[in-house]
Parts: C-alpha cells; structure tokens; sequence
C-alpha cells in the first residue's frame, strides 16, 4: 500500500470533480503534482503543491484554488483534517485507519512491500566498476561497486529491466605494459634475478602470482623467443588472470556482474569504425587543430590536425578527438563505440557509475551519446568521491601485495561485505568520505550499520519471546496480521507506522534520482523509530511490546515489531546486506 500514491488518486479525483462542475477547465496537467511527506511532520502526513502547479493554468490564486480542494477533500472519511498553508501548499492529515492498513500490507506483502511499476519495464544498463584489468581491486573501487550494484537493485525493486555491466579496458597502452610486467615476473618465477622494476612497469607482487602461474602453466617456452612474440600471450594470460581475481573479490563483496564487455572485441569487431560512420553521416566529424590546454601548456603539447567530433554543439566545452593525428583512434573513441553497442543492443537508459578521476569525462561522454544516438538515449554518470582509508583516524599503510594501495580483498577481511555495503552509501556518491576500520566496528550508535543491525536483531529477539507466536515465514505474519487494529493508538505507535510508510515513496524517490544512498539514510530513520518507542517502553511499562495481561494490546504491538523488521530487511537486502536475528 503506498499511501502516497493512495492521496495522489484522490487529489486527481478532486481536480476530476472540480472540471465537472465546472469550476476549473479542462485539460490541465496534472503531471507536475507532487505528494510527499513535509519536513516538519507538525504540519501534517502528506504534502502537496497542487495549487502551486495548476493556478496559473486554471486562472485562479494558488490560495484559492488551494481552498477549494480542500472542500472537496474534507470530505474524504480518510482525510482526517486539510490546512491550507503559505501561498496554497496543502497539508493533509489522514485517519489513523489508513497506518493500520498500511501495518497489514507490510505484514502480507513483506519483501514486496515498496514494489513499484514505475519503470514500467524500462530497459537501463548500469555500468559499474569497469577497472583496468592490471591488478587487484583497491579500496576505492568498493565503493563504486557498491553504489553501481545497490542503484541496479532499487531500479529493479521501481519496475525497471536492468543489465549490469562491466567494462573491460583490455586494449591500450596499459595492457601493453602489463605485458611486459608480467614478462618480466615469468622470468623471475623462473630463476632469473630482478633487481628493480623498470620505470612505468607495474611494480606490484600480485605480478609474481601472474608470472608464477604462467611459468607453471608453459615452463620455460618463452625464454628462447624474442619478447615481442611472447607479449601478446602474456597480455592475454594476465589479463584473464587479474579479469579472474577482480570476479572473484567482487563476488566476496556480494557484486555479480551480468554482463563483461571486452573493449579490444570491440574495437576488433569494427564498433569504432561503425560509431565513426554514424557521427560523420550526421556531419559531426571534422578535420581540425585544438586550442592548447587552459593553464601552463604541456612542453610536449604542439598544434596538431586531428579529426575531431563536434562535441559543443552537444554541451560540451570543447570539440574531441576521435583520431589522433598519427591515425590511431583515441581512447574517447572507443568509449563513442561502448555506448554505442549500449544503445544498439536496446537500452536507451545507460547509466555510469565512475571514480572521482574521471569527472572531467561527463559532458564528452554525455555528448556523444546525444550524437551518436541521435537524442533517443541518455546517460547519467554518478561519479563516486574519494575514499580515505583510515583506522582510528590515521591513514591506513598501503598493502605489500599490491605495492602502492589497500586491495579491496583486505577490507573485506578485515570488516566484512556487509559493514563495506552499508558504510559506503551513508554518504552521497558526489561527497568525499572516511573509511575509519575502527569505527566502523564499533557497537555504538554513531556506527549506522550496527545502528540498523541492532534495531533488527532486537525486534528479532522480541518476537522470540512471544512462546505462541508461530515461529516464522508467512505463517507467523498472517497470524499477527489479524491484530485488533483499534488497539494501536498510542502517538508513538503511529509515528513509527507512519515512518514505514514512507518506504514505497521512498523507493520511487530514490530510483528517480538515482540515488541509493536514500535508501540507507531511510533505514537509519526506521532504526531510530524503533529504537525510540523500545526505550520508552524500558521507561514505562505501559508502552512495552509485550503485556503479559491483554494479549489482544500484545498481538497489535507485535504486528508492529515485526513491519519494523520486516521493511529493516527489505531495505538491507536492498543494498546487499544481509539482517542479523542477533548480535
């Protein structure tokens, strides 16, 4: 039940009902009407700027087409009281028989209550993670990885049809030098001594694993043969290697991956020469020389005749690159081709979940696939802010094994999926946070995660002290939903009903904003409810879940605990975390 969605029908019904009275006109628009939980619960359950909308259509005052509604509306036996306030903002106030059927839904629906059709079946690729395939997973990929997989889950809980994504950079310079890197390990494997790794190769000891496993695997075949003609087995090799172990650390972080694009199959296959032709029949690409850098000019920078892609026409600050003037595609060039395929492949929605080094790449990357697409698909980019590790507040030293950064795999040793899942959405993607691995580990109240956890597990322990009630599953929720509604009314017990309420709106707002992070922020108001009401019954004992002498109050307070557990779930599970029954 989304009592939002519930109060926009009958907003919809009033407006419906003033047009046949003829006090509005016909054909307004009613899209722009919002409906959403005020700021400041005093002033009501559920807000709307309807008048605010539909005055000007209507040729009337916001205030007095506001009051007009509101005639209609008290009417309404589920409208307990409507306020008119400011210009014409309309505050509503709903009969408490509408939260007990809100509490009943949650208890016969459980994980689908907050379900939406919203997406109406909408097809989106979130892309995510997309790491270049030269070297473990570090601690700032968790982040993107958690964000891009939690954003797929909430759009597939809103009705959308989602395809995840990875990436994979596999053609480039930098797999080149990851090929000689690993030349360079397979020949230490093999006995010779290495005294210091070369400048620009890759220095860290996750290669001697790859060079190992390859020695293992051919023995000495390559030592005879000139190491050109070894490199493209060992780019091959490492890439498969590393492509393997990155699989494997999201799989320990709860990520699984639909779909690995390879960028060289790509270019291979001609998607970049196919992108190219797309953009030159729409008069898009042009011979061309670019105004050096804003700032210092390199040393190295001098003007040169590239073809270039009108990129300003689409937004963007300059026109790009698609080849470079020694002939060779540009690495945008590729990434033209990428969303390409996307789009080819039906999904008009695509959207990027990227690390803070490359916000500079948006609006090109935005532009192009307005080009190359012709304005039927979008992209949104969430560009994911530094993480800094620390550990009681001082940076955490960088991990033997990779050389130069904290792996992925070493968080998750030391905190867990669940606590890296949850902590890494307590902020919004486009902010900088701490990691802190001592207090994430905390058992306190400024720990969100075990915040959360507790109020789940305490309910759990609750309903555990309740003999008769049946033990769990679909059984035990049907038997607390035949609670006698009327016995819940303290203003506590009505508040917290009103807070699980708002998961479905919630839902919605987050999927339409692309922002799961709301999700764990709304989790930690459920969590702070619960635990409010649970501590003002240690305070009196009237407001206890449990009493042992009226076993109709009990059943309607149980049914209460068990909603607040079961939308906690959902909304863990939501984010890849899984509920603890105890702690």
């Amino acid at each position: 039940m989304n009592v939002f969605a519930l109060v926009a029908e009958k907003l919809t019904a009033t407006v419906d009902a003033l047009i046949a009275a003829g006090e509005l006109p016909a054909d307004l628009d009613l899209s722009r009407i919002g409906v959403e939980a005020p700021r400041d619960p005093s002033h009501g359950d559920v807000a709307s700027n309807l008048a605010m909308v539909l005055a000007k259509p209507a040729g009337m005052k916001p205030r007095d087409l506001a009051e007009a509604v509101s005639a209609h509306l008290i009417a309404d036996r589920d409208i307990a009281g409507v306020d008119v306030a400011g210009p014409g903002f309309l505050n509503l106030r709903l009969v408490d028989d509408i939260w007990w059927q809100v509490l009943a839904a949650i208890l016969a629906q459980g994980d689908a209550f907050g379900d939406s059709q919203m997406g109406a079946g909408q097809k989106v690729v979130v892309e995510y993670v997309s790491a270049n395939p030269t070297g473990p997973l570090h601690a700032a990929h968790a982040r993107g990885a958690v964000v891009g997989d939690a954003l797929s889950a909430l759009l597939s809980k809103a009705g959308f049809d989602i395809l995840k994504e990875y990436y994979t950079n596999d053609a480039g310079a930098q797999v080149e030098v990851l090929a000689k890197s690993t030349f360079l390990r397979y020949r230490e494997a093999l006995g010779e001594t290495i005294d210091t790794i070369p400048d620009g190769y890759y220095p860290g000891e996750y290669l001697k694993e790859v060079g190992s496993a390859l020695a293992a695997r051919d023995g000495d075949k390559w030592l005879s043969q000139p190491e050109s003609v070894g490199l493209p087995e060992m780019r091959d090799f490492a890439i498969a290697y590393l492509m393997d172990e990155i699989r494997g650390d999201l799989a320990h972080l709860g990520v699984n991956i639909d779909h690995f694009v390879s960028e060289r199959a790509l270019v291979e296959a001609g998607g970049v020469d196919e992108a190219f032709q797309v953009l030159a029949a729409s008069g898009l690409i042009y011979d061309g020389v670019l105004d050096p850098p804003k700032g210092k000019k390199p040393d190295d920078w001098e003007p040169r005749e590239q073809m270039l892609f009108k990129a300003t026409q689409f937004g963007d600050d300059v026109d790009r690159p698609v080849k470079k003037s020694d002939g060779s595609w540009s690495y945008f060039a590729n990434d033209v081709a990428n969303h390409l395929s996307k789009f080819r492949r039906g999904y008009p929605l695509m959207i990027n979940v990227w690390g803070a080094d490359h916000a500079g790449y948006v609006k090109r990357m935005k532009s192009a696939v307005a080009a190359v697409t012709d304005g039927q698909g979008a992209l949104d980019v969430k560009v994911c802010q530094l993480v800094h590790m620390m550990n009681d507040g001082k940076p955490v030293r960088m991990s033997k094994r990779a050389g130069t950064f904290v792996t992925l795999r070493d968080v998750i040793d030391a905190v867990g999926k669940d606590v890296i899942r949850f902590m890494m959405l307590t902020r919004r993607n486009d902010q900088s946070m701490e990691f802190d691995f001592a207090k994430v580990q905390e058992q306190s109240r400024d720990n969100a995660v075990f915040y959360v956890q507790y109020a789940h597990a305490r309910a759990a322990s609750v309903l555990r002290h309740v003999p008769e009630l049946p033990a769990a599953g679909t059984e035990r929720d049907a038997w607390l939903g035949r609670f006698d509604k009327q016995r819940l009314t303290a203003p506590d017990e009505i508040a917290l009903i009103k807070v699980l309420a708002n998961w479905p709106r919630v839902i919605e707002g987050a999927a339409e904003s692309h922002e799961p992070h709301r999700i764990a922020f709304y989790l930690g108001d459920v969590a702070a409810a619960f635990h409010g009401l649970w501590n003002r019954g240690k305070d009196d004992a009237r407001l206890r879940f449990i009493i042992d002498d009226d076993t109709a109050l009990t059943t309607a307070r149980l049914a209460l605990v068990r909603a607040s557990q079961s939308v906690i779930a959902s909304g863990l599970r939501l984010i890849g975390v899984e509920p603890v029954e105890e702690m």
